[in-house]
């Protein structure tokens, strides 16, 4: 973990170069390793809670098929 921590701040230290980052409207600075690091955790909280709610849906349709399952038998 720290490892991976220290490799973060080398990324965005070696990346200092300001970008303009514009979203709905909105428009800021930043350097460019932090909106790409800050891009990259937007997608992963993305995709978690999607995994997340594709999970919780097959967890939905297994206890409908196993509670009629067990009615029937």
């Amino acid at each position: 973990m720290t490892l991976l921590i220290v490799l973060l701040l080398v990324f965005i230290l070696q990346n200092t170069g300001s970008v303009t980052v514009e979203f709905f409207g909105l428009s800021g600075v930043l350097p460019l390793g932090v909106s790409m690091l800050l891009s990259a955790v937007v997608g992963a909280l993305a995709v978690a809670m999607l995994g997340a709610a594709r999970i919780i849906q097959l967890r939905r349709m297994l206890r409908r098929v196993t509670a009629g399952r067990r009615s029937r038998g």
